[in-house]
């Protein structure tokens, strides 16, 4: 290269932009982005650039109750102030179910349901907190310093939950705001519950790349990638799977979570290779997405590094939209990891580059 050129070698660039500092994952995207390459969306450290949503941090679930059955005699005889308002918002039928409640009962799994239903109609709704109703409640830090900033939308659906499991905490297990951490150089979920981790930035047209492996799972489930998500906002409560398109790595499964839709979806799908990969070995993978197309097509390579195939292919253009792109941890017991997060945005090449 000439001295007077104007392109920039990426020794030259790094200098200018920092030295040693500039040497980072940090520098490495800055030419990434600087020249149209793919940019690290982690860094194999930090979860930086990402956001976690954790269901359960705002939603009851039958799991999460540690004992029903005390639970239920509880919510249905106790005169605390706590259970006598909870209990004048149940419907009668939930009443009387809880009433008459029998771990051994034929009926004892709809009635546990239909309860948790209704808790999380509560959940969602306006603050249950009154001084007078949780005198006595030991409120956690957690809880106390929540309550002081009058919260609202997905926040106040939290305070509402911490404020039920300080009032039951023999019943109740105690719900979490993470599911993810950062596991030898991965993103690994940690089977807390179901939610989703995903990223802080928006993206259109993309070609994501990743490495990933299912490590275990029970109850199982396969390791799941979301697309066109909407974004959570702080007012309202967030799109469960963010409303999303799911892609089952490494074999092709999926699911619509548009709402409304929540099915396994029609021809908008479509499986282009019959895959059998062992989900519990390392795959690369890419999905290269338009979301003004509402188009995405995925490859897998196992092992990573060899030639892939293209697994499954989407195409809806009503379902296309600009969003974060997310890590789905299915259901509570889920052991999955990701690593080495590469995404191209606006990419030049319009196919699969990873089956050639």
């Amino acid at each position: 290269m000439h001295p007077g050129s104007a392109m920039l070698s990426r020794r030259r660039f790094v200098g200018l932009a920092g030295g040693a500092a500039a040497s980072s994952v940090v520098a490495t995207n800055m030419w990434a982005e600087a020249t149209g390459g793919p940019v690290a969306l982690f860094d194999g450290r930090t979860l930086e650039g990402w956001n976690q949503l954790e269901n359960n941090a705002t939603s009851l679930s039958s799991g999460e109750i540690a004992d029903p059955g005390v639970f239920a005699n509880r919510l249905a005889t106790s005169t605390d102030a706590v259970s006598t308002f909870l209990r004048s918002d149940l419907d009668d039928s939930v009443k009387a179910g809880i009433a008459s409640y029998s771990a051994s009962g034929a009926n004892w799994k709809a009635t546990i349901s239909a309860l948790v239903k209704e808790l999380n109609q509560v959940i969602a709704g306006p603050s249950i907190y009154d001084a007078a109703r949780f005198r006595g409640v030991v409120l956690r830090p957690e809880t106390a310093k929540l309550l002081k900033k009058n919260p609202t939308g997905q926040q106040l659906a939290r305070l509402n939950m911490l404020l039920l499991e300080d009032a039951y905490p023999a019943e109740l297990t105690k719900s979490t705001t993470t599911g993810w951490m950062v596991k030898d150089g991965a993103m690994a979920s940690t089977g807390s519950g179901r939610g989703v981790i995903y990223t802080v930035k928006d993206y259109s047209r993309f070609r994501l790349m990743f490495t990933m492996r299912h490590v275990s799972g029970m109850p199982d489930h396969q390791a799941c990638v979301l697309i066109f998500c909407t974004r959570p906002s702080a007012e309202g409560m967030p799109l469960d799977a963010l409303g999303g398109i799911q892609f089952q790595v490494p074999n092709g499964g999926h699911w619509d979570y548009r709402p409304g839709k929540n099915t396994a979806g029609g021809p908008e799908f479509a499986v282009v290779t019959k895959a059998q990969f062992d989900v519990h070995s390392w795959s690369r993978v890419e999905i290269l997405a338009d979301a003004e197309k509402g188009t995405a097509r995925m490859a897998v390579a196992q092992p990573s590094g060899s030639k892939a195939v293209e697994v499954l292919d989407f195409k809806d253009a009503r379902a296309g939209k600009a969003g974060p792109i997310a890590w789905q941890m299915h259901n509570a017991g889920l052991f999955d990891e990701y690593k080495d997060v590469t995404i191209e945005v606006d990419p030049k090449d319009d196919n699969l580059i990873t089956v050639s």
